[in-house]
């Protein structure tokens, strides 16, 4: 039995408590990815900077694609769980499991190919090639446990269990952490030192979830209540397969721009590539802190659906843009009092920071225009509405490409940042559109309650 909740007490600290401990474990993913950048960087040799992060272009493009594994599986969780209904909760664990290992073995047989293209894509060179190619060979056998992973902290989010999303997560990055330091710092590993760190961290990931997962539910109950007709019911695949296929359309549209950012990068020069690439993980240090907040938001949603309560729904909503406006204020100040400390932190190289120090205002500008498109996108996906979201991105690339093919010609860097600036607050506007048809829709298909009588 859940407990019963004031509504204002859930307005002072469930949604801050939820969102923090959000934050906290997702944050530590770009977190791996900065101490990944930096531990190469500090070796004084840009090449590893750059194979370090095309390399991990090429897995960010992978499992990105396939992000939808923990979004939707979040959504459906949090649905089963404001029903209360523990038969579905599991169905909704076993479907993603099975597609995640499907995927994850597919990736695995299709390696050089998915190599060949991407470093044909890149062109980035001889140097930095080699180093691409030696990441990539290690990192592709983790494709498995990543997919695995995602359903398995999707499915652990959804139920409102952020402590052991938090144990999940911090327990398997320190140990990553470590192993990056002693095998690079001390065995003089570089990059191949960095993949097997990750490489071993994923695999530790998986065992942990399960044993997280067996912990709330016992193998008996789980095999007692599997039904192999409600987990490939066509109904419900067709209702699956609908979610993530807008999810992926979205998540194609990011990479689209990601991807071609990252490309015209590498043909700037080694320089530009290393710079370019520590202000990138600076923009994922932030977006991750907004998916905190996102993941929030799409659990309240998710479970304010499964109950059926629109009002619930509303002041989630109300809550998400409350702090999309607090969080970008916050970041912005924050990079524009200690950037120059936090380029340091990346590399020592000074030619490197240097010419990073040039573009830096551009990433003062990305937490104000990408808030709303990054928040709010949770409250659509808990609530599983994720055509908006598509329809949102589609229109947010087009406009990325008319500025990236108009601007980069004259403005070389500065315009290659001007177009992902744009690209940013067009996800923003373009989502922000929707709320209203979004808000409408519901109030007509769920019941509105006076009182809360179950917790979220």
């Amino acid at each position: 039995m859940k407990k019963s909740v004031n509504i204002e007490k859930i307005r002072n600290t469930e949604y801050l408590k939820l969102a923090l401990g959000f934050t906290l474990s997702t944050l530590t993913t770009p977190l791996l990815n900065s101490v990944d950048t930096a531990v190469v960087g500090n070796l004084s040799n840009p090449v590893f900077i750059g194979g370090v992060t095309l390399g991990g272009t090429i897995f960010n493009t992978i499992y990105w694609l396939f992000g939808f594994l923990r979004v939707s599986t979040s959504g459906y969780s949090a649905k089963a769980f404001g029903e209360n209904n523990e038969k579905e909760e599991i169905t909704v664990l076993i479907r993603p499991v099975l597609i995640s290992l499907i995927l994850g073995f597919l990736f695995v047989i299709f390696q050089k190919p998915i190599l060949w293209g991407f470093i044909h894509f890149f062109d980035a060179g001889k140097e930095i090639t080699k180093y691409i190619e030696i990441y990539f060979n290690i990192l592709i056998w983790g494709a498995p446990f990543v997919f695995l992973n995602y359903t398995f902290l999707g499915w652990i989010m959804g139920r409102k269990e952020i402590k052991k999303c938090l144990i999940l997560q911090l327990m398997t990055n320190i140990v990553n952490i470590f192993l990056d330091l002693y095998f690079v710092e001390v065995l003089r590993m570089d990059v191949t030192g960095v993949a097997a760190a990750t490489l071993i961290s994923q695999l530790m990931t998986t065992l942990l979830s399960i044993f997280i997962i067996l912990r709330t539910f016992s193998l008996k109950k789980i095999l007692y209540n599997i039904n192999l007709k409600e987990i490939f019911d066509r109904s419900e695949i067709k209702k699956v397969g609908a979610v993530n296929s807008d999810l992926v359309i979205r998540t194609v549209c990011l990479l689209i721009a990601t991807n071609l950012f990252l490309e015209k990068a590498a043909h700037n020069g080694k320089i530009i590539l290393a710079a370019n690439s520590i202000l990138f993980q600076v923009q994922y240090l932030m977006s991750y802190i907004f998916d905190g907040f996102a993941n929030a938001s799409s659990v309240f949603s998710g479970i304010a659906a499964g109950e059926k309560n629109f009002r619930k729904l509303k002041w989630v909503m109300r809550k998400s843009i409350h702090f999309c406006i607090i969080i970008s204020a916050f970041l912005s100040i924050a990079f524009i009092l200690g950037g120059e400390k936090l380029l340091l932190f990346y590399t020592k190289n000074t030619e490197v920071v240097n010419t990073a120090s040039q573009y830096k205002m551009w990433i003062a500008l990305f937490p104000i225009v990408i808030s709303f498109g990054l928040v709010i996108y949770g409250n659509f996906t808990g609530a599983t509405e994720t055509a908006y979201i598509r329809n949102s991105m589609l229109q947010s690339l087009v406009i990325f490409l008319i500025v990236y093919f108009t601007v980069i010609p004259a403005y070389q860097n500065h315009g290659l940042w001007l177009s992902f600036i744009v690209f940013s607050l067009a996800r923003s506007l373009f989502l922000m559109r929707y709320v209203k048809k979004f808000m409408e829709k519901y109030k007509s298909e769920l019941n509105v309650r006076t009182s809360i009588n179950r917790g979220i």
